[in-house]
């Protein structure tokens, strides 16, 4: 299992999400709230310097998103919706 990277912004998470299809739906100070309709998913993303592991852990589950997927759209490697993620059912 491919461990989380440490040290990213709230803003880098921000950018691999929306190639993941999230938008910006709401921000309120440092909280951003993504959402992506097809499949329905909304986290929040606080805009800080650094995210903590956990949180990011926890916004990937939201996301339906694994490290591995999450890791190839920071990478720039994984097109918009309808690329190479696919659509995953239940856990």
């Amino acid at each position: 299992m491919t461990k989380l990277p440490r040290g990213l912004s709230g803003q880098e998470v921000r950018r691999a999400l929306e190639k993941a299809g999230f938008y910006l739906k709401r921000q309120r100070g440092s909280h951003i709230v993504l959402r992506r309709d097809v499949p329905f998913a909304q986290v929040v993303v606080p805009d800080h310097g650094a995210v903590d592991t956990g949180a990011l852990s926890h916004i990937l589950d939201a996301a339906d998103l694994t490290v591995e997927e999450f890791l190839r759209l920071l990478r720039g490697l994984v097109s918009p919706p309808g690329g190479l993620l696919a659509v995953r059912t239940m856990h």
